[in-house]
């Protein structure tokens, strides 16, 4: 028996993947669309709320796509984003996830710790959870395929667990 549903929101890191195998205890329902922005996201919640009804964890994994574009300052967006889920699924978990290291060279590492700083105060204010998995992937190899955003299975492998370890923490913790 399934303990709830958890829904996925973000671009091509959790597009393309499949959770539903990692993550068995839950119903994974995958909105993620390739190629997505925070503003892309934010436009389609409406969508969203029509195709998904009562989940219990939402993780919002977004701002990989707006990094590419050099576009630094989407946090108003990823507000209104948190704001909007927590309207309508009031009951829900919600779960931003950290920006990943992404391994390009042109991309500054520091802002990319600004903007997960950011992320993070975001949770506190809000009341929802911020899942760091930028520290975790940061110190270790192998986790990326040859593009440097995109992970290897091993990659994806930790982070499913880390996903999961969270979870179990939430749910011990209610």
């Amino acid at each position: 028996m399934k303990q709830g549903r958890l829904l996925f929101l973000g671009d091509s890191l959790l597009a393309d993947f499949n959770w539903q195998e990692r993550i068995t205890h839950f119903e994974v329902i995958n909105l993620s669309v390739f190629g997505e922005t925070a503003q892309g996201l934010l436009n389609r919640l409406p969508s969203v709320q029509e195709q998904v009804i009562d989940p219990h964890i939402i993780l919002i994994m977004t701002g990989t796509n707006n990094l590419l574009m050099e576009d630094y300052n989407y946090a108003e967006t990823l507000r209104e984003i948190v704001v909007y889920l927590s309207h309508i699924y009031p009951a829900a978990e919600i779960i931003i996830n950290s920006l990943i290291p992404l391994q390009i060279p042109w991309l500054n590492k520091e802002e990319m710790k600004r903007i997960n700083s950011e992320m993070e105060a975001l949770s506190l204010q809000s009341g929802c959870c911020f899942l760091d998995v930028f520290s975790k992937f940061n110190t270790k190899n192998g986790l990326f395929q040859a593009d440097g955003i995109h992970f290897t299975e091993t990659g994806y492998n930790l982070w499913a667990r880390s996903i999961l370890e969270y979870i179990a923490f939430l749910l011990e913790d209610d």
